[in-house]
């Protein structure tokens, strides 16, 4: 039997990323008005060790900057517009912290899956100081966010910094020895792109006591076959299109 778990069933990809420029607080905002309670965003440090939310290793998809994320500090970054690319509307939005994020979702009773995202080279640190940050700014709350990653050296490093903080493996193929990390570093759930998931897998990650997730999920037909599955946990950009469940699931 699977431990009680916290998370609703629909989480909002990277705040409601496709809607919203991915990974900020307005994203965060505009998933919450289509009533997502749960969400899902990339972390990765500063040069000076500021956890704050960022997809990519470098600044130019997402910003108006340049170069690698980890050669700048915090400073120089908080100067950037993070929305300019998505659209005029959200033109000078800012980066976000985890602190800021942190505030925002604990005000409003929402949770979160946290895919720590490291520069190449530094996974083990950063799992490491993330998770410190995680539970500095998550302390003596009952609802903490899920870990995630598709590295496991960065898994690894939350788990010696927080071992209580849950964590979950990211799975992007189905490569050899995935199954025996996700249990070698205590996972509570493992998180699969969404073509991956069969009945198979997801009972024998049920059977082995781990939730099954998948990303990115924006297809009805593809919701479809995954709650008839039993998943849960569904990742998803189509936050205006699929109404969340309110509840969590139960055990």
């Amino acid at each position: 039997m699977t431990a009680p778990w916290p998370l609703p069933r629909w989480i909002a990809h990277r705040g409601a990323g496709l809607l919203a420029p991915e990974n900020t607080l307005a994203a965060f905002r505009e998933g919450a008005r289509h009533g997502y309670r749960a969400f899902e965003c990339d972390v990765k440090l500063s040069g000076d060790d500021v956890a704050f939310l960022l997809h990519d290793a470098t600044l130019e998809r997402t910003t108006d900057g340049q170069g690698r994320a980890a050669d700048l500090s915090w400073s120089a970054l908080s100067q950037l517009d993070a929305g300019g690319w998505h659209s005029p509307a959200f033109a000078g939005e800012p980066p976000a912290t985890l602190a800021a994020i942190a505030t925002w979702l604990q005000r409003n009773d929402f949770d979160l899956d946290l895919e720590i995202k490291p520069t190449p080279g530094d996974e083990y640190r950063t799992g490491r100081v993330v998770a410190e940050a995680v539970a500095r700014l998550w302390a003596g709350r009952a609802r903490v966010p899920l870990l995630s990653s598709f590295r496991p050296e960065a898994l690894d490093g939350a788990r010696a910094a927080a071992p209580p903080l849950p964590r979950a493996l990211l799975v992007d193929t189905d490569w050899p020895g995935w199954w025996e990390a996700a249990q070698q570093l205590g996972c509570v759930a493992v998180i699969t792109n969404f073509r991956l998931m069969d009945a198979a897998l997801c009972e024998r990650l049920h059977a082995a006591g781990l939730r099954a997730l998948c990303y990115t999920v924006n297809a009805p037909e593809d919701v479809a076959r995954l709650l008839a599955l039993g998943v849960d946990g569904l990742i998803t950009d189509a936050v205006d299109r699929f109404h969340p469940h309110e509840h969590a699931i139960a055990a």
